[in-house]
């Protein structure tokens, strides 16, 4: 019997296409979107079937695999979610990632093994979890050391679980520097890439996802895909900023930029909002501006300019001495301008320049010069104080909201007026970005206009406090928070988004809902990687 002839199978594989898309709308429809977790404080574990682990034990890895002391990969920054899985694997080779992923894939709907990948462990909604799954210890993954290329467009090619700490030191030794980071440099590429990773220099290069020419991705398939913007687009954009929903970043090639040797590092407070607003506004439209820009919030506090004074040196010691915050809230900016030690004089003059046109507080000018490490790494610091005192390891009930520029006075208005009472519990950040540095292709949504403020509610609960310090009072706090951005319908979205149901993520995604599910339909049909975003769940519920 002959070959059916092209039109027939192009004609086959359009059908199996069209009903696999179907298929997964169907699962979304069905409520398996989200699972709603309820606030999980013990480790979840149950039994997998038999079959299971003996066919995981039977892969050809160049890691291994581990079926003991494992709990850890049920923990995360945010420490309120904890499922456990049922093995972790330690790659060596993406061919270990691949070729789990894949037998996971080829078991198909007869098993709920899900898959996900986990990087240096600060997820605060256990995105990087999989209850009874398989977890991927992304910084045992091997690999070709750091490769640099020193062009005319320098790069850096790294492993999906290198931190972002060590590319720093290793792009030092070559003069060399990526261009947008984190506040927060000890966190794996794979994990920030699937996000966004946002910090002070998103208004000018963007967040760390535009910032990146090609990606390595083993797809829910157990494929392994070179993608760039020439190259499988769909999947490269996809993957940017896509929750981990579309496959594992493996390996990443990031632009880098000559690289500066100090920092000037300005901390100064308002206390108009407006004014504040309208400064930082100002500077991120500016051609040649500060190479930093974040706000802060401080409600109800006092005594915290002598916590600068470690530093920090007042520009003017007397008046400084002077300042009384009075409980009052009051808003700060923080700036720095990189530079080399040549370039000092000239240096100074711009700072004094655009220091010059801001409508701040002048007593509370506080300056320093440190070296650019000391400057990206300077959060690490603190982390390490905290661990002294046992306050790092508890839980961390983040959120983080993209406001729109013409809506941030009324949020302001109300969130600061009205909501918080203080800020003792963490750091609030308030700054804007430029929409138009951020590539609209990639699967992360954004406010629709031009600029729009990251506002992050960086809190710290004490466990076993009945007090304003307490999860559940930190977490009602951030309810009436959502509540009344959804009542007032500011436009506002969520970064780092955790939604539990359909209709809030298909809200989230607004018009890019379709094209989201379409990829997920054709990247990771069976919906097994990152199960702990909630968002799909594995498609078991065809085989009942």
């Amino acid at each position: 019997m002959g070959s059916p002839p092209y039109s027939v199978l192009k004609q086959n594989y359009i059908t199996l296409r069209i009903v696999i898309f179907i298929f997964l709308i169907c699962i979304i429809n069905r409520n398996n979107l989200s699972s709603n977790h309820p606030l999980v404080t013990g480790t979840v574990s149950a039994h997998l079937g038999s079959s299971t682990i003996p066919s995981l034990e039977s892969l050809n890895l160049d890691g291994h695999l581990s079926f003991k002391d494992i709990d850890y990969a049920a923990n995360d920054f945010g420490n309120r979610y904890h499922f456990l899985p049922s093995v972790v694997l330690y790659p060596k080779s993406v061919s270990d990632i691949s070729s789990t992923i894949k037998h996971v894939f080829k078991m198909g709907i007869t098993t709920e093994l899900t898959v996900a990948a986990r990087g240096h462990g600060h997820s605060v909604e256990g995105q990087a979890q999989a209850h009874n799954g398989v977890v991927i210890d992304m910084e045992s993954l091997w690999g070709p050391e750091m490769q640099f290329h020193t062009g005319e467009l320098p790069y850096v090619d790294v492993s999906g679980g290198e931190l972002w700490i060590n590319i720093l030191h290793e792009s030092l030794q070559h003069g060399l520097t990526p261009k947008s980071w984190t506040d927060y440099l000890h966190l794996t590429v794979g994990g920030t890439l699937s996000n966004a990773g946002i910090s002070g220099q998103a208004f000018r290069h963007g967040p760390q996802i535009n910032n990146v020419y090609q990606l390595e991705v083993v797809t829910g398939r157990g494929e392994v895909i070179t993608c760039s913007e020439k190259q499988n687009a769909d999947l490269f954009y996809g993957v940017l900023g896509g929750l981990g929903q579309f496959g594992i970043i493996t390996r990443a090639r990031i632009a880098l930029e000559p690289a500066p040797r100090m920092v000037k590092w300005i901390k100064v407070l308002y206390s108009d909002f407006s004014t504040f607003s309208k400064d930082q506004e100002h500077l991120i439209s500016l051609e040649n501006s500060f190479d930093y820009i974040e706000g802060f919030v401080i409600i109800n506090r006092t005594g915290f300019l002598n916590n600068w004074r470690s530093s920090f040196n007042p520009k003017d010691p007397v008046q400084a001495s002077q300042f009384n915050s009075d409980g009052r809230t009051l808003f700060g900016l923080e700036i720095a301008k990189y530079f080399n030690p040549d370039e000092t004089i000239i240096m100074n003059q711009k700072v004094d320049s655009l220091l010059s046109a801001l409508s701040c507080i002048q007593s509370t000018l506080f300056l320093s010069e440190v070296s650019y490490v000391d400057f990206l790494d300077r959060v690490h610091v603190s982390e390490l104080k905290l661990r002294e005192k046992g306050l790092w390891e508890i839980p961390h009930p983040w959120l983080n909201l993209l406001v729109p520029k013409s809506r941030i006075h009324e949020f302001a208005e109300v969130v600061f007026g009205n909501i918080l009472t203080d800020t003792s519990n963490g750091p609030i950040l308030i700054y804007p970005v430029n929409k138009s540095k951020w590539n609209n292709r990639t699967s992360m949504v954004t406010p629709e206009e031009d600029v729009f403020y990251l506002v992050a509610f960086l809190s710290s609960a004490m466990p076993s406090s009945e007090g304003t310090d307490a999860l559940e009072y930190i977490l009602t706090l951030h309810k009436r928070i959502l509540d009344f951005c959804e009542t007032a319908h500011l436009g506002m979205k969520q970064y780092l988004p955790h939604y539990c149901t359909q209709e809030e993520w298909r809200a989230h995604f607004g018009p890019q809902w379709e094209v989201f599910v379409r990829r997920k339909s054709t990247y990771d049909p069976l919906a097994i990687l990152t199960p702990g975003q909630r968002i799909f769940q594995k498609a078991t519920t065809f085989s009942r």
